[in-house]
């Protein structure tokens, strides 16, 4: 995992009849270059065992949001289960006193809230079998990172083999330990796997992203800068289905972003989208 930050997910508990899977897609890898390099940075001269626990809590708050990802394919009591101990895993983090009348669980560490949660994770994997045991023992892995983060990386190792979504997301975050323990070439290297799949559950973006930011910390600066482009200029050409061109996502705004920085002269070839003319039409007089 590099020196940056992810943004927290608010994560909603599931509902049983759920028949559609929602691509997990900007949310967690938004912004998350800048905020790493500022950690990196603030914590400079320190312990290392520090920045190993922050990185670790950036995992397992990034990796909150991916709940949605996955069908619904389990017994409702299964997925309730799971539910309660993802609320424990995402629970906040305050010294101050839980608002009278609150019933929201709330940790003085991340530590002790992996502590709480994992339990009942374990319970999932005890009581039930098939996509939603394995789903809590991802959610294991990531929280372990705070508790012991040699075991939580060899959780994440032998998840990422076992392929599907669960293998999916654990060599994502598998990946983010690698460049945190100065192995760019294997995060790379994971990353390049996960972008080659038909249908990932992280966004291609957002993993094209992660990969256009490693080349850049490398010194391979072309093959950056033709990452990034081919990343604004697919966002840029799609189009609704009225044929109106859509907003830009996370990943690719900041995909841009870091092209103009980058190589000013090859973001203008991506026009600009025209300004929205309003329909005076429909436009109602008062």
């Amino acid at each position: 995992m590099a020196r940056k930050k992810r943004s927290i997910v608010t994560t909603v508990a599931p509902t049983a009849d759920a028949k559609s899977t929602a691509r997990y897609q900007d949310a967690f890898q938004q912004n998350v270059g800048k905020k790493f390099e500022e950690v990196g940075k603030s914590l400079e001269g320190q312990k290392r065992n520090l920045i190993y626990g922050l990185l670790a809590l950036v995992v397992l708050a990034a990796v909150i949001g991916i709940f949605f990802v996955w069908n619904s394919r389990t017994t409702a009591s299964a997925q309730a289960a799971l539910a309660k101990a993802i609320e424990t895993s995402d629970a906040q983090i305050s010294n101050n006193p839980v608002p009278a009348g609150s019933t929201a669980k709330q940790f003085k560490t991340a530590k002790e809230r992996s502590q709480a949660a994992i339990p009942e994770f374990q319970a999932i994997v005890d009581q039930f079998s098939g996509p939603v045991a394995e789903k809590a023992k991802y959610f294991i892995a990531v929280n372990q990172l705070n508790l012991d983060r040699a075991v939580g990386v060899q959780q994440l190792e032998g998840l990422a083999g076992s392929g599907g979504e669960v293998g999916t997301m654990a060599k994502f975050a598998l990946a983010q330990t690698r460049v945190d323990d100065g192995k760019p070439d294997e995060a790379i290297t994971l990353y390049k796997e996960l972008a080659a799949m038909s249908d990932p559950v992280i966004s291609k973006d957002s993993i094209n992203l992660e990969l256009a930011r490693l080349y850049e910390k490398q010194g391979r600066k072309q093959e950056a800068v033709d990452l990034l482009f081919g990343i604004v200029k697919t966002a840029s050409e799609t189009k609704d289905l009225e044929g109106k061109p859509i907003t830009l996502g996370a990943s690719a705004q900041a995909a841009k972003d870091k092209l103009k920085a980058l190589d000013p002269e090859k973001a203008k070839e991506i026009p600009e989208p025209a300004p929205v003319v309003p329909d005076l039409n429909q436009i109602s007089m008062p």
